[in-house]
C-alpha cells in the first residue's frame, strides 16, 4: 500500500483514471496532494503534489451543465485523464489550492475545427 502524501483529507470520492484502460478507484483530494488509489490493486496509485500541476483542464459540456472528464497536465510527466461521480464537487476542491488561472476549460469540437480551418488559411 502506497503511503498517503496528505495530512489532511479534504475530498475523498469514487472516480476513473483513464490509463490506457479504464481503472476504478478512489480520488482523494488533501492539503498536499491529487490522489488516486485503485480499489483491487495495491501497486496503481497516482500520486501529484499541488506544486508539480501545470494546469487543470476542464472538459465542459452544455454550458457547464455537464462535465464528463478532467485532465491533469503536469509539468513533468504528462497529463493525466480523470472522471468522477461529481466532477464539480471535485474541481471546486482542487481550486482551494490552485490559483484560478490553472484551471481551463478544452477546447470543443467546433472550435477545434475552426482553428483547423484558420490555419489552412494563413
Amino acid at each position: 500500500m502506497a503511503q498517503s502524501l496528505n495530512t489532511k483529507i479534504d475530498l475523498v470520492i469514487k472516480g476513473t483514471a483513464f490509463m490506457g484502460l479504464s481503472e476504478y478507484g478512489e480520488i482523494m483530494i488533501g492539503d498536499k496532494a491529487f490522489e488516486f488509489y485503485h480499489t483491487q490493486d495495491n501497486r496503481k496509485y497516482i500520486q501529484i503534489p499541488w506544486d508539480e500541476i501545470d494546469y487543470v483542464i476542464a472538459s465542459v459540456l452544455f454550458k457547464g451543465r455537464w462535465i464528463p472528464r478532467y485532465s491533469i497536465k503536469t509539468k513533468r510527466n504528462g497529463t493525466f485523464t480523470f472522471a468522477s461521480k461529481e466532477p464539480k464537487k471535485v474541481l471546486r476542491a482542487i481550486r482551494v489550492y490552485l490559483d484560478g488561472k490553472q484551471m481551463v476549460k478544452s477546447l470543443s469540437f467546433f472550435d477545434v475545427i475552426k482553428r483547423a480551418f484558420r490555419r489552412k488559411k494563413a
